[in-house]
C-alpha cells in the first residue's frame, strides 16, 4: 500500500486511487504520526465523502481516537475549529476536482497543514503498514475509540464569520450573487453575506452528490458573471468545492483574480498601516503586473513556491499579515490559519464598502495584469535536471523579454510534465515565446 502527498494533501479517483482501504491506513499512520485523543472529521458534498469520510474515522478509532463527524464543511471551517479546539483534523475533499475525484488533507493541532517533513513520515507509516502488517497491538476494549457527529459544531465557523471578520451591518447597501458551486459553502454563504446586510442572489447551492463544481464555482465563473450583469449586481463572489479559494466578478461582469483581490486587501491594509512590514507573501504564479502594483504603492512582495501551506510558512516566519495565490486561495494570518473563500470574500466587500468606490475601480488600481500563457509539457519520465539543461534557452527568454515579461519553467509535484509561464506585454509575445519553450522542454525530456 503506497501514498504520495501532493500539493495539498492526497487525491485520486475515489474508490479505484483513493481507496477506503487507504483512508482507512491513513487514519491510523495519522492517529500515530499526528497523536491527539480527540480529531475532527469533515467532507465536501461528493457521493464518495461519507465513504472515505468512515474509513478515515475507523483508521482513527482503531488506534484509540474519539472522532467528531462534523459532516459537510468548508475546508477552512474545520481549520479554524481545529485552531479553536488545538486538536487534529481531516478534510474529505478534492477542492475544485471533478465530483468522481477525492482527497484527503490532514491539519496539526492548530488548524496547521502539514510540513512536508510530517507527510514523509505518514507516506512512510503506511508504506510500512502495506509491506509488513502491523505487528504492535491495537487499543482493546474500553481503549477502542469511538466516533460521534456533530453537525452543530460548524454554526461556531459561522459565528467567527459573522461576529469576527467585519463590522456588523457593514454589507448593507450592496447587492451580491454568490455562486457555491454545489459544495461545502452551499447551506452557509448566503445566510453569512445576508446577517451582514448584503442582498443576496444565491447560484449553485444545491449539491446532489455529482454537482460539485460543475460548469459553475470558481473554476467555471461564466453563470456568475452573467447573473451579476442579469441583477444589476455589485459584485459577485464564486467559492470552490470545498470553499477554500474565491474569485470576484464586478459590476460589469469582469473577473477579479486572487492575485487582484490581495493587491487590493493589501493596499488597504497599507493605507490603514495594518500591513506588517509592508510586505505581502505570493508564489511565483503571481502575475508581474502583481508585483509592479505593489511596487509602486511601497509593498514589498515575498515570493514562496506553489501552494498555500508555503505562502502561510512564509507569512508566520516573516510576521506577515496577508498572503495568497492566483487562484483565489488568500491567507488573513490574523484571522485564520489557512485560505478562506468566504472570509476573504467578506475581508474585500469591507474594502468596497468602507472605500465606496466599485470593485473594478479597485482593482484597476491595484495592479495592471500582463497576458499569462501556461503551457504543460508531458515528459517522458519526471527528470530533476532537466530545468537545469534547460537553462540556456530560459535565459535567452528572459533576456528577449527584459523587464516587460517573466518566465518561468516549474515542474509538476506528481506527473512527469513541466509547466511553462510566460507573461509578456502582448499575448501573441507571450504565446510565441512560451511555445519556443515548450518545444524545447519536449525536445529535451523526449
Amino acid at each position: 500500500m503506497t501514498l504520495k502527498f501532493g500539493t495539498d494533501g492526497v487525491r485520486g479517483v475515489a474508490n479505484r486511487e483513493l481507496t477506503p482501504e487507504l483512508a482507512l491506513a491513513l487514519g491510523r499512520a495519522g492517529a500515530r504520526v499526528l497523536g491527539g485523543t480527540r480529531w475532527l472529521v469533515g467532507r465536501d458534498t461528493r457521493r464518495s465523502g461519507t465513504l472515505l469520510a468512515a474509513a478515515l474515522a475507523a483508521g482513527l478509532a482503531s488506534e484509540g481516537v474519539e472522532v467528531v463527524d462534523l459532516g459537510v464543511v468548508p475546508t477552512p471551517g474545520l481549520a479554524h475549529l481545529s485552531a479553536a479546539d488545538d486538536v487534529p483534523a481531516a478534510m474529505i475533499s478534492a477542492s475544485h476536482n471533478p465530483f468522481g475525484d477525492n482527497g484527503i488533507k490532514l491539519f496539526a493541532a492548530g488548524g496547521r497543514k502539514l510540513a512536508d517533513e510530517v507527510e514523509e513520515q505518514l507516506e512512510a507509516e503506511i508504506a510500512a503498514l502495506g509491506a509488513h502488517g502491523d505487528p504492535r497491538p491495537r487499543p482493546g476494549g474500553a481503549a477502542v475509540g469511538v466516533v460521534r457527529h456533530d453537525p452543530s459544531a460548524v454554526s461556531r465557523y459561522r459565528a467567527h464569520l459573522v461576529e469576527g471578520v467585519v463590522a456588523p451591518g457593514r454589507l448593507r447597501g450592496l447587492r451580491l450573487v454568490i455562486d457555491g458551486a454545489n459544495g461545502a459553502a452551499s447551506a452557509l454563504a448566503a445566510g453569512v453575506f445576508t446577517e451582514l446586510g448584503a442582498e443576496v442572489v444565491a447560484l449553485h447551492v444545491d449539491p446532489d452528490g455529482t454537482n460539485i463544481n460543475d460548469a459553475c464555482g470558481s473554476t467555471h465563473p461564466e453563470d456568475l458573471q452573467a447573473a451579476v450583469l442579469a441583477h444589476g449586481a455589485d459584485a459577485g463572489l464564486a467559492f470552490d468545492g470545498d470553499a477554500d479559494r474565491v474569485l470576484a466578478v464586478d459590476a460589469a461582469g469582469g473577473l477579479v483574480d486572487g492575485d487582484e483581490i490581495i493587491g487590493i486587501c493589501a493596499i488597504d491594509l497599507h493605507e490603514r498601516g495594518e500591513l506588517a512590514d509592508d510586505a505581502v507573501v505570493v508564489t511565483v504564479m503571481a502575475n508581474l503586473g502583481f508585483h509592479q502594483g505593489m511596487a509602486r504603492r511601497g509593498i514589498r512582495v515575498v515570493t514562496t513556491a506553489v501552494g498555500d501551506r508555503y505562502v502561510l510558512e512564509a507569512l508566520d516566519a516573516g510576521g506577515h499579515v496577508l498572503g495568497g495565490e492566483q487562484s483565489g486561495h488568500v491567507i488573513f494570518r490574523r484571522l485564520a490559519s489557512t485560505g478562506d473563500g468566504m472570509l476573504t470574500g467578506l475581508c474585500l466587500l469591507d474594502v468596497v464598502a468602507r472605500s465606496g468606490r466599485p470593485l473594478a475601480a479597485l482593482a484597476a488600481d491595484a495592479m495592471v495584469r500582463l497576458p499569462q500563457v501556461l503551457v504543460n509539457v508531458r515528459t517522458a519520465r519526471r527528470d530533476p535536471s532537466l530545468l537545469d539543461r534547460l537553462a540556456p534557452e530560459v535565459a535567452a527568454a528572459e533576456a528577449a523579454l527584459g523587464d516587460r515579461g517573466r518566465v518561468l519553467l516549474r515542474p509538476s509535484g506528481t506527473e512527469p510534465v513541466v509547466r511553462v509561464m510566460v507573461e509578456a506585454p502582448s499575448e501573441d509575445e507571450a504565446r510565441r515565446v512560451a511555445d519556443e519553450l515548450a518545444a524545447a522542454v519536449a525536445l529535451a525530456g523526449a
